[in-house]
Formats: C-alpha cells, structure tokens, sequence
C-alpha cells in the first residue's frame, strides 16, 4: 500500500513524487515508457529558470535521481484503469499488476501527432521540433519550415519570424484555419509565407540532421524540394486520457478538465501536467502542476 500512485514519469509526475515523499508521504511512479516524457525531444533546454543549458535527458535523468534519493519507488508498467473503492485506489496495469494507493496523481502527457513520415522519429532533436520556444534559438538566421495551419501552427510561425531569415508554413488544407488576427499578423511579417494545398512527402538529411523537405502540390501533383535547417511539426498533441474518464472530466480534445488546481469529480484523484486543459504547455507549467497536485494530495490524506 502506497500513500500516493503516480501514473506518468514525466517533469509532473516526478515532480509529484518529490513533494510526495518530502511530506512524508510514500510514493510509487508508473511509467510506461521512459522518464522525462515530452522533455526528453530537446537536445537543448535554456528556458528552465536557474539553469544556464541543459539538455532534456540530463534534465530527466537529474530527476529521476532526485526523486529514488528521496525514496520514491518506479515500476515500469503500463496503467489500464484506476478503480475507485473509497479510500483505496487500486491501479492495474497491462502486464497484470495491481497496486493499491491512499491517493492517485495521473499524470499521463499527451504526444505530438506526427506526420508518420520516414525517419521523422529518428530525426526529433535533429531538425524536427515540435516546440518553437524550446528551440527556436538553434535555428537563428536560418530558414526553417512549420507544419500545420492552425492556431498552434500559426503561433509557432511568429514566434519563429522574430529569430529565423524565413519561415515557410506548409498546409495541407486549401487555406490556413488558425484565427484571423494570427493570419493577420502573419501577413505583416515579410519573412514568413505560406504554401496550401500541399503534403510534406518525405524528410531530407545530410549526415544525419534534417536538411529539407520535399512537398507535393495537391492541386497539380507537382514536387519540389524546400532546403530548410529545421521542420516545426504542429499539427495537434493527442492525450491519452480515456481510461480514466470514469474518475475525471474531459474536455470535447481529450484533456482532462481540470483548472491550476489539479482537483478531479473524484476524491483522491488529482491531475498534473499537459494532460490538463491549459494554455501554455511548458516544462515550468508542468513542473508547476506536479507540486500542486501532490500537496493537494497530501492534504486529502492528512484530513481522512
């Protein structure tokens, strides 16, 4: 029996787990993958406060140090559901196992939709980003492309303008479908165009770092390649929220439907990180969340 289950290892979860055991509190993470979660894509993190660089395994891996010093258990395993039963939460998993917790912190992220293209997976923290705050100063002065045409595009595609000599969006529908006043800003920027109607047929490299695209026009068929340091890929995060729904309301995209301060319909059941709803998905609003659903925790075991 643990006091409290948290389901991802990602920098909420493990967040979780620290506050957990620095209260006194006994703390097991599940983890299905590998510790860091979407952190771990950044071969370089500047914008974490305190810290002049860092990359985000090292990020990931100073962590998981800290939390297993403090006492904090990890399993890697594969959680199905979380049951309910009062005051005991039983969390089962894929591969058969069953552990029990006073309290449960599901912190599960969410994962970029990818263009499924060859090498795209080999190729993140290699020219295909996903976070345009996160490595948007890698690619100063050079030309970079984004893919996408919505708000999340859009933003990115400014945020980019400001460093890079020019940013060319790339969107498969006949027009952008962001709001109006980012297309607006957009259009007011000399160095940024867009190109609709087309598909991003297959990624370019040169000595194992992205070097280009190459498009197709969905109207004529015709290709061309697009020399280009780095690919932003925003085109949508997908949660995977839906084995939980039972214990926490989602939202009409999947994400839990919980405000900053992570509480949930059902007692002892708190939620942290990008699996929330929120408007700005960061490492620091992640962290943010972790330490906030752990000392609501807390307190709900303190007061039973």
């Amino acid at each position: 029996m643990y006091d409290i289950i948290v389901v991802g290892g990602g920098p909420a979860g493990m967040t979780a787990a620290l506050y957990a055991q620095r209260n006194g509190r006994s703390a097991l993470v599940i983890e299905k993958q590998g510790f860091g979660g979407q952190i771990t894509h950044s071969p370089k993190v500047e914008n974490y406060p305190g810290t002049l660089s860092m990359s985000g395994n090292e990020f990931a891996d100073r962590m998981l140090e800290q939390i297993l010093a403090q006492g904090a258990e990890i399993e890697f395993e594969t959680v199905t559901r979380v049951e309910d039963r009062g005051d005991i939460k039983l969390v089962c998993t894929e591969e058969g196992s069953r552990f029990e917790a006073r309290a449960v912190v599901l912190a599960t992220g969410v994962k970029h939709r990818m263009l499924g293209l060859e090498g795209e997976a080999e190729l993140v923290g290699e020219g295909v980003s996903f976070c345009a705050v996160c490595d948007g100063d890698f690619y100063a002065g050079q030309t970079v492309c984004v893919a996408g045409g919505g708000n999340s595009a859009l933003q990115e595609a400014l945020l980019l303008a400001e460093k890079c000599v020019e940013v060319i969006i790339l969107q498969d529908l006949p027009q952008l479908t962001g709001e109006q006043r980012l297309q607006d800003a957009l259009r007011s920027k000399p160095n940024v165009c867009a190109i609709t109607s087309t598909k991003i047929n297959r990624l370019l490299t040169r000595v194992g770092a992205l070097s280009g695209v190459e498009i197709e026009s969905r109207e004529t068929g015709e290709r061309q390649e697009i020399a280009c340091g780095a690919l932003f890929v925003a085109i949508g995060l997908i949660p995977e929220n839906e084995a939980f729904a039972d214990l926490a309301e989602l939202n009409d995209y999947g994400y839990f439907d919980a405000d900053e301060r992570c509480l949930t319909k059902t007692p002892g059941v708190y939620v942290a990180g990008d699996c929330r709803r929120k408007t700005v998905r960061q490492l620091a609003t992640a962290i943010a969340d972790g330490a906030t659903a752990a000392l609501a925790a807390c307190r709900y075991l303190s007061e039973r």
